[in-house]
């Protein structure tokens, strides 16, 4: 009933399940940004770009959100992501096959997901088009580079959504933070809280966790670095507490 040729269930801990495939799965930054970006109980939330949907079937799996709208343009990714959520029981999760360039044209009484969010995190393409190699596989290039939507595009459509004070959570590769705070703060979300992320203490930053807020005032937190190895090269003692059990059972 749930699973197609070529798919498969993985645990992600708390007795749930997803389903993964070659063209649409998750990795480590995924579960990063779903823990980052973890919501409060009660809240409403949205997630753009929720691909096979790792980062709202973990909010539903670890908190209680009152509702879970999970934007992806991709059908494959998101039958995949909506069989998940049925499949785990997840009925507070609404998988949504739009086009999130949408949410900043149409009037809003035309938007299928409500105005005046608390939460919504995207884990973006971190390449501009025109940089680096794009990748031949067309959900893979989706997933690295701007082809369906630009960074300014979601920073305006999470500011449109957004109540007074909600908060928009991303991950991005280090380079693009200088462009990433200008966007985000240009739009109207201020740039609050930031952790960078090291594979070692040795090794340069290859990731940074973003947290903004609409219409909130200049002031920065820069956390303590996220390490995700110890120094022996075993998943640190934080990233052991971020998997949960989803880490135990994947050892």
């Amino acid at each position: 009933m749930y699973l197609q040729p070529s798919e498969q269930l993985e645990s992600i801990g708390g007795g749930h399940r997803i389903i993964v495939s070659m063209d649409h799965t998750f990795n480590t930054d995924t579960v990063l940004l779903a823990s980052y970006a973890m919501p409060k109980r009660g809240e409403q939330c949205a997630e753009f770009g929720t691909g096979c949907g790792m980062i709202s079937l973990l909010w539903c799996s670890r908190s209680a959100p009152k509702a879970v709208y999970a934007l992806e343009i991709q059908s494959q990714a998101c039958s995949q992501a909506e069989r998940s959520a049925a499949l785990n029981g997840f009925t507070q999760m609404h998988v949504l096959e739009y086009d999130l360039r949408r949410l900043i044209q149409e009037p809003a009484k035309e938007l299928p997901i409500p105005i005046n969010l608390d939460l919504i995190a995207c884990n973006p393409p971190y390449k501009p088009l025109g940089t680096g190699i794009q990748n031949p596989q067309k959900s893979k290039a989706a997933s690295r580079h701007e082809i369906g939507c630009t960074l300014e595009q979601i920073a305006a459509a999470a500011a449109r959504l957004l109540r007074w004070g909600g908060r928009f959570t991303c991950c991005l590769r280090p380079e693009r933070m200088s462009e990433a705070f200008q966007i985000f703060s240009a739009a109207g979300l201020e740039p609050k809280k930031m952790r960078l992320v090291q594979h070692r203490l040795e090794k340069a930053p290859s990731l940074f966790l973003l947290e903004t807020r609409r219409g909130g005032k200049p002031g920065l937190l820069v956390e303590p670095v996220l390490l995700l190895e110890n120094s022996t090269g075993a998943c640190s003692a934080e990233m052991r507490n971020i998997y949960g059990d989803y880490g135990e059972e994947h050892k």
